[in-house]
């Protein structure tokens, strides 16, 4: 057991005033108590993760804060946080909390994360007007009911790995909603109401039980939809689905995790290619020849040259030093929305008002490369290789809180 001491806090920051300091990491140290954070009342900033955590109590007085990381603790409950009036962001990932009625009433919240967890049923959570990111993934989640009925802010929904069968109509006012994550679930039809969502722009439905092609036709209003998996379901296993999803779907960039222009295009760059040599030949134009080859190949890696857009994962984690992002392409080309592997400090950018920085998480990693939402690499060198799931950008808006700028990476 660890008690966390106010005065070694001052020490270590070189100051004797504890209104002094307003952001402070204390993660890996073993905590089991956190009391005398109450002395520090401008604390903003709030890092927690990866202690022994069993109650938030000694934070009640902590009225300042901002966002708060409590990941990978030993929390059942969130009880001490419900007068934090100020707090935009909140992270209670990888602990072991049943149910989020401790926060509900917390109406400043922008961002909640919870997953991994042991929540089995969400309270409604009406008096979160703000709220626009939200991420449930990896709980015991069976059904939404009317929880989410009211959250018209909602533009981020990760839901992954859960146990859904349906949605009822628990999604029909979230028509805001950018990108939605229900992969590794028991859903066997696309609600209809999921032709609303004319924001869309990430759906990833892979591995569950959608099984027609009828199903699929639900989405043919979503003309902003640029990323779709419904890999891992019996309908993905349709002759020509590709094609199908492309006339349907004329404006989208990436389906199953592939570039959809590869899948489909594929004959229509060889035919070109083929028209162009006979052309060439005929003329005895070798010339004619080479330039029809390379407008070949610029037209098949075109997408690959393309600017990439904010993703899902942007708004949580901010932009990664240069040196991490090379290091995170060399690893796990996972997605890292619902981990927790990523120091709190890096969650948000700089610039963003109020919050300032994304709270911690590398958060989902429901989206690997074998299921997930996707991105183009934009090396020619690594165009060859699987495409990263990580770096699939999207255009970037102001998303989080009060404009600050989406920044998921």
């Amino acid at each position: 057991m660890t008690v966390l001491s106010s005065k070694k806090i001052l020490q270590e920051k070189g100051t004797t005033d504890p209104d002094s300091i307003t952001s402070l990491s204390l993660t890996h140290k073993a905590l089991s108590d956190v009391s005398c954070l109450s002395e520090f009342k401008n604390l903003e900033r709030l890092d927690l993760g990866f202690n022994n955590l069993t109650s938030l109590e000694g934070l009640k007085s902590c009225v300042n804060l901002k966002w708060l990381s409590v990941v990978q603790n030993k929390l059942q409950s969130l009880k001490g946080i419900e007068r934090l009036d100020k707090l935009t962001v909140l992270n209670a990932g990888k602990n072991k909390l049943t149910s989020i009625d401790d926060v509900k009433n917390v109406s400043s919240l922008r961002a909640l994360i919870l997953n991994d967890n042991e929540i089995s049923s969400i309270c409604k959570l009406d008096q979160m007007k703000e709220l626009n990111t939200l991420v449930l993934s990896r709980n015991p989640i069976s059904s939404l009911g009317e929880s989410l009925a009211k959250l018209k802010s909602l533009t981020k929904l990760s839901l992954s790995n859960c146990q859904l069968i349906s949605f009822d109509s628990s999604l029909k006012s979230c028509l805001e909603l950018k990108e939605l994550r229900l992969s590794h679930n028991e859903i066997m039809t696309i609600p209809i109401e999921f032709g609303n969502f004319l924001k869309l722009q990430n759906l990833d439905m892979g591995n569950n039980l959608i099984t027609r092609w009828s199903n699929v036709k639900v989405l043919s209003s979503l003309v902003n939809l640029r990323n779709l998996n419904l890999q891992g379901n019996p309908v993905s296993e349709k002759e020509n689905l590709q094609k199908r999803v492309k006339k349907l779907l004329p404006n989208l960039h990436v389906f199953n995790s592939r570039p959809i222009d590869k899948i489909v295009g594929k004959e229509v760059h060889e035919k070109v290619e083929d028209f162009s040599v006979d052309a060439g030949t005929l003329d005895g134009n070798d010339e004619q020849v080479k330039k029809s080859k390379d407008k070949k190949h610029k037209t098949k890696h075109q997408l690959v040259e393309e600017k990439p857009d904010v993703t899902f994962d942007d708004v949580i984690i901010g932009k990664e030093s240069d040196k991490k992002s090379r290091k995170r392409k060399k690893g796990d080309k996972a997605n890292i929305i619902d981990s927790a592997e990523t120091p709190f400090a890096d969650l948000f950018a700089n610039n963003a008002p109020e919050i300032d920085k994304m709270p911690d998480s590398r958060y989902d990693q429901d989206m690997g490369a074998n299921h997930g939402l996707v991105t183009i690499q934009t090396e020619k060198k690594k165009r060859n290789r699987a495409i990263d799931p990580a770096s699939f950008e999207l255009p970037h808006v102001n998303e989080i809180g009060l404009g600050g700028p989406s920044t998921w990476d």
